[in-house]
């Protein structure tokens, strides 16, 4: 195991020379992780109150109440990674809205599917969609990165 690592880190394995070994060497891309995460934070904040508004505070049900939280969040984190994370990948508006949107939309169908059995599983909706938020991030990461913004 650790000569597998050795040979990793060396570039032995041809790894070091592929695209993705080549973007991990390139600081810009960790900037960029770390921008998408800080977006990302107040996108989790953004559902995750406007979610406990509507479930609580109006008795919306849970997944009706989810993808409304979804709605307001979403053109959060756009705005933001349009304007900050992603800014030196700007496209047309429409055009990369699109695609964000539809990176979106199969994210809230990962999440819903989450927030649905952990809530049979017995996990409170609160936390449920916490969790179900943080699983389909990596998921909506890759999406925007090599889609929505390249």
């Amino acid at each position: 195991m650790i000569d597998r690592a050795r040979a990793v880190l060396t570039g032995e394995t041809g790894f070091a020379d592929s695209r993705a070994g080549q973007a991990l060497r390139r600081p810009h891309n960790w900037v960029q992780l770390a921008k998408f995460c800080v977006v990302g934070g107040t996108g989790y904040v953004v559902n995750l109150g406007v979610y406990a508004l509507l479930l609580r505070g109006v008795g919306v049900h849970y997944l009706l109440a989810a993808v409304g939280s979804f709605l307001v969040a979403v053109t959060n984190n756009y705005t933001w990674n349009r304007v900050w994370t992603f800014r030196r990948q700007r496209g047309h508006v429409a055009y990369q809205g699109m695609r964000f949107l539809v990176v979106a939309v199969i994210a809230l169908a990962a999440n819903l599917a989450f927030l649905k059995a952990l809530v049979s599983l017995g996990v409170g909706k609160i936390l449920a969609q916490a969790i179900a938020i943080a699983l389909v991030t990596p998921l909506n990461f890759v999406g925007n990165k090599l889609w929505s913004f390249r």
